[in-house]
């Protein structure tokens, strides 16, 4: 009997845009002419929760004992209910004109989220119609999610569902209880939707990917149902929470849902599992826990290696409803809300992390630890053919650090090949990025990086082992803020043997950063301890102890533990997320930071002018003879014309470039204006054979004298500005 797969991932993940593992799955299998179907379980149940129907039958479940705002949602549902299709389509792109009706601020129904427009009205002058009415329409919709949380549905959430079930859950007690209850509203809408997929798809293979915690206990429904109903199928997990949470699972309940649960890269494992279901005596198997004899075992007997990047396929995003997704802004921030607005194509430039350093980092799992970039041509390849399917041109890289060598070459793939895209990635910042870099990223496409500054600490930065320093960090995003490329920070608190101090010191160093303008957007996360960073493997080298010993029968990952230092870093969470909140914003920066906390905080040890003295501080002039010499711009209009003074009169040449915004002149004598027009047709980004510093510098000197001179003579510091790169 021929295999058919369907993959699934189950609520909740992202509104805007597919989570991407079943996409990458369903694009290897293709490789391998293995049939396959997919769905976003998610999206799914969302869009039938809040629609029409789906409000009509939510507002038949009333609660007793409700709150004063659920009242009023109550008593407005047929306004929710007449307004609902209509907003969900606005939120899809479809209907572009309901943003009028919305901005008028009296078509839809207000509750307590809508309290905090005031405070936001000044920052809507930023934002167009369009932007206004989808963060109104959000709000709306958080209004409704607030009335099913408390009255239909405690465990929803936009994003993830019953996450707290999922979250450090050594145990599997308290999920298998709640997987005994009879399902809840959610789930009696996601059973009625994996049913009808069935019966459509009909697979002999059940795969469910998850991703994150949130994901859980839905992952658990799903096989549940066919479990019971379709007993034939064979079903297996996979995804990013088994291969951080259940690498030491041994709980055989687990198996009454699942046939087999598979960790890491997924394709050989995947393939083996076909092979198992197939031929019942194969008996091979990549990564795989399974149950034999009634026993948890965990079996890595084949003799397959996992494919090269080259080899896994293009993404398929096929079967997923990519006009229905939708587009939310939770917040003004221009950065923050690229999360949650738009449709990004994801795709990896590279498997693993180049650095794979950082203490607090799964360092030890394969996912980080195997690094495998995708060559440039490649990756084109790949973006190109995602085009064309997907109708989309914004690229999300969801590297864990894209590295700078790949993004410049990617960048000169993407400009030679003539093609109009969007995207951004995640980084490390770290000194490549230079000015002339981050130009040449920007004029490819590349509209933000995200990158993790952590803790704004010199002390902390080499205990993290993050090969940084903050004014390093300082001079990157300066270069990428002035190229015109967004810059959000990942930040850091209650890293072990972190000091009230150096609290206060790195929510002084974020605030210069925003003043200064050179970082746009950030999130402070509280350090977490996870089993398989070095922090969790030696917590003794850290200056922390370990809660426990013992290794869960289910999830095992984040693990509790107590710091040398004895300090309550939870306390700090509020006041250094509304800090950020403001900064973000672009007010108080004159506020005092013991302003944001009510409790006393000891004052800052840092100089006010750290940040603007490390950015005063002059560039370095030495060009690596190595770099690559490249020009952006294009051909220009070149006059003849002689020059005379005091009776001499010499030979010159005018150069007239036309760029997007405006047109520029310089002029050179004739001699080195010929060598000019050569060597720019030479190093354009249209030609296929790239030019180095020193080569440009030797061919200069066959024909004429003094480069240096040359080089940093005002003609050539002009093109500088204007595209001719030096990288």
């Amino acid at each position: 009997m021929k295999t058919k797969l369907f993959i699934i991932t189950p609520p909740f993940t992202q509104l805007n845009t597919p989570y991407p593992a079943t996409a990458y799955i369903k694009g290897f299998l293709n490789t391998k002419n293995i049939e396959s179907a997919q769905a976003d379980l998610g999206i799914d149940v969302i869009l039938e929760l809040f629609s029409k129907k789906g409000l009509q039958d939510l507002f038949q479940v009333v609660g007793n004992e409700i709150s004063d705002n659920s009242k009023r949602i109550f008593a407005l549902q047929d306004e929710y209910i007449k307004t609902i299709d209509a907003v969900i389509q606005f939120l899809q792109g479809k209907n572009p004109t309901l943003a009028l009706q919305i901005c008028q601020e009296d078509f839809l129904p207000e509750a307590s989220r809508f309290a905090q427009l005031e405070e936001l009205d000044w920052a809507f002058g930023t934002m167009g119609t369009q932007d206004k009415a989808k963060h109104l329409a959000t709000l709306y919709l958080e209004d409704i999610s607030d009335y099913i949380v408390e009255c239909v549905d405690e465990n929803f959430g936009f994003s993830r569902y019953a996450e707290r079930l999922g979250r450090s859950a050594n145990s599997f007690d308290e999920l298998y209880e709640a997987l005994q209850q009879k399902p809840t509203y959610i789930d009696s809408i996601l059973i009625s939707l994996l049913k009808a997929k069935i019966e459509a798809v009909n697979p002999t293979f059940f795969l469910i990917s998850v991703p994150f915690p949130g994901n859980l206990y839905s992952a658990f429904r799903c096989a549940q149902w066919v479990k019971q109903n379709h007993p034939e199928i064979k079903i297996s997990m996979g995804g990013g929470f088994p291969n951080t949470e259940l690498r030491s699972l041994s709980d055989k309940r687990v198996f009454e849902f699942f046939d087999f649960i598979t960790l890491d890269d997924g394709e050989v494992p995947i393939e083996e599992l076909i092979l198992n279901v197939e031929k019942p005596d194969y008996n091979s198997y990549k990564r795989t826990f399974l149950l034999e004899n009634e026993e948890v075992v965990y079996k890595n007997n084949s003799l397959k290696q996992d494919y090269k990047q080259a080899f896994v396929g293009t993404p398929d995003y096929s079967d997923l409803p990519l006009d229905k997704y939708i587009s939310v802004i939770e917040i003004v921030n221009p950065m923050h809300r690229m999360w949650s607005d738009g449709r990004w194509n994801k795709l990896t430039m590279a498997h693993g992390c180049y650095w794979g350093k950082c203490t607090f980092c799964d360092i030890s799992l394969d996912y980080i630890k195997v690094y495998e970039p995708v060559a440039a041509n490649l990756l084109c390849d790949r973006m190109e053919e995602m085009m064309l399917q997907t109708g989309q041109n914004g690229f999300h890289f969801v590297d864990e650090a894209a590295p700078p060598a790949l993004m410049r070459a990617l960048a000169l793939e993407i400009l030679r090949r003539k093609l109009a895209l969007t995207w951004w990635t995640n980084i490390r910042f770290e000194k490549s990025f230079s000015k002339d870099l981050c130009l040449l990223l920007k004029a490819s496409g590349c509209i933000a990086v995200s990158g993790g500054l952590e803790v704004a600490s010199d002390r902390l930065l080499k205990l993290i082992d993050k090969g940084v320093t903050v004014e390093q960090v300082a001079k990157v995003t300066r270069n990428f803020t002035e190229a015109g490329i967004m810059v959000h920070a990942y930040l850091m608190y209650g890293y072990p043997t972190q000091t009230i101090q150096e609290t206060i010191d790195s929510l002084e160093m974020v605030r210069q950063l925003f003043e200064a303008g050179i970082l746009q957007s950030g999130f402070w996360h509280q350090f977490a301890m996870t089993a398989h960073s070095p922090v969790g493997l030696y917590p003794e080298k850290f200056g922390v102890k370990k809660a426990t010993e013992i290794i869960g029968t289910f999830a095992n990952n984040d693990i509790d533990y107590t710091d040398s230092t004895g300090i309550n870093h939870d306390k700090f969470s509020f006041g250094l997320k509304k800090s950020l909140f403001n900064f973000m914003h672009g007010i108080c920066f004159d506020y005092e930071l013991q302003d944001w906390f009510d409790f006393k905080i000891p004052k800052t040890k840092i100089d006010p002018d750290f940040i603007f003295n490390a950015l005063e501080e002059g560039n370095d002039f030495n060009t690596k003879p190595n770099a690559k010499v490249v020009w952006l711009g294009g051909k220009p209009a070149v006059e003849h014309f002689t020059k005379s003074k005091k009776g001499n009169s010499w030979e010159m040449m005018s150069f007239t470039f036309h760029d997007k915004k405006e047109s520029f002149n310089i002029q050179t004598n004739k001699n080195e204006g010929e060598w000019l027009v050569e060597i720019l047709s030479k190093i354009s980004i249209s030609n296929a054979k790239s030019y180095t510093f020193q080569e440009i510098k030797a061919d200069f000197e066959t024909q004429l004298e003094d480069f240096e001179l040359f080089w940093y003579s005002k003609p050539v510091n002009t093109l500088r500005e204007f595209g001719l790169l030096v990288l």
